[in-house]
């Protein structure tokens, strides 16, 4: 650990989240509308051994204190690759290869391998926003400058905070993601309303195929899930990855295991049984909930049945949303196939900075190109979405 003095602030670099008690991390982090900066998902992270050095994500937070007061604080971590970040920069690092700067290490603002939408530094409402942000930024640069890092990157950030971020020099490179929004539905058959004739068939479909194979779906929130079910969750994501994503199993089955039981309140498990076993199921998707948002994380199967995925990840986690008044729904990365079952592209944004002057004059002169291709891109894709009425108008 070392510390600056700079004016009225105390500014501190520490490389475990630990160094700082919960109650004053989340004295900041809770009133945000995202889960994912609290103590006890971060510090997760790092003492279950999925997000450390050795992994290839260091964390190196960056705190601001007044008086001995925690005022504002930036989760931050050193990067040697660019492997669960979820925004895909191989064109950048391409760009700095051909002009001999070393791409990383790099430093890199947002929950690690979560690309959900919130991130932003933790601030006190007491203190001035402005002052603060102004004085984390130069000291973010000054650590660049010192460690030899390519720049700084910031991903999935808050879209209220991005303003703020950009005004300081930073460029915004804009990325879509799949969210689904509540239409003042009342029911799973006032969603089904919204589809064309021929995608609520296919959708009344895959639910009918999951009866026909006689599993039942239970869902579980909060203290009424059962601790055993936890470890199972890492069960079912090793299987996903090593079927379908090779190399991306970023969590430890220890992660997992230590969700219960500080973290439970935030869980939603959708699980799916055989009538012959209603204590172990044979496919899960794992959801966070916060107040009116739902996040879909993980998911898996031990066994394969037709539409399974779609119940579990999509249908069951809406019909669940619509009876608790959640607004907004997350599934998580990737998967076109989201807009064929009400999860419209939706923008987002990630901020960078790099350090040498030709990358900087690069991204600024062409991100604005690479931006409006990706707009049109949006465009393109929910222009196709299967929905019978034209009124039909999500946020985006």
């Amino acid at each position: 650990m070392f510390k600056q003095i700079k004016q009225k602030y105390d500014l501190t670099w520490i490389t475990k989240i630990a160094e700082i008690g919960q109650t004053e991390w989340d004295a900041l982090a809770k009133p945000l509308p995202t889960p994912f900066l609290e103590w006890a998902w971060l510090n997760n992270l790092e003492t279950s051994g999925s997000a450390t050095a050795r992994t290839g994500w260091q964390p190196c937070h960056l705190i601001v204190w007044r008086h001995g007061r925690l005022v504002a604080a930036a989760p931050l971590y050193v990067k040697g690759h660019s492997y669960g970040e979820f925004v895909f920069d191989s064109q950048w690092a391409d760009l700095s290869y051909r002009l001999g700067v070393e791409y990383y290490p790099k430093l890199l603002g947002m929950t690690p391998f979560t690309p959900a939408v919130g991130y932003r530094f933790l601030m006190s409402p007491e203190e001035d926003e402005a002052e603060i942000t102004e004085i984390m930024l130069s000291e973010i640069d000054r650590f660049c400058d010192r460690n030899k890092l390519s720049g700084c990157n910031f991903l999935f950030v808050d879209p209220d905070w991005r303003e703020i971020i950009e005004n300081h020099g930073y460029s915004a490179w804009l990325h879509h993601s799949y969210i689904w929004s509540n239409l003042d539905f009342e029911s799973f058959d006032d969603y089904l309303g919204m589809f064309t004739s021929n995608q609520r068939k296919n959708i009344k479909r895959e639910r009918k195929a999951v009866n026909k194979a006689e599993l039942s779906m239970k869902v579980f929130t909060g203290e009424e899930i059962p601790s055993h079910l936890f470890p199972l969750i890492y069960r079912f994501y090793r299987s996903t990855c090593d079927k379908f994503y090779w190399g991306s199993k970023y969590l430890t089955k220890r992660f997992f295991e230590q969700l219960y039981p500080d973290y439970a309140h935030r869980v939603l498990l959708a699980a799916a049984y055989t009538e012959d076993d209603e204590v172990n199921p044979v496919g899960m998707s794992f959801c966070l909930r916060k107040d009116d948002i739902l996040y879909g994380r993980y998911w898996g199967c031990l066994e394969e049945y037709n539409a399974l995925h779609f119940e579990a990840c999509y249908y069951k986690p809406i019909e669940w949303a619509i009876q608790h008044g959640i607004q907004t729904f997350d599934p998580g990365a990737g998967g076109s196939h989201k807009k064929r079952r009400g999860f419209p592209a939706t923008p987002n944004y990630s901020l960078h900075r790099f350090r040498d002057r030709r990358m900087s004059k690069v991204l600024r002169n062409y991100i604005g190109e690479i931006n409006d291709m990706e707009q049109q891109q949006i465009d393109a894709i929910n222009n196709e979405l299967p929905f019978n009425k034209q009124e039909i108008k999500f946020d985006i």
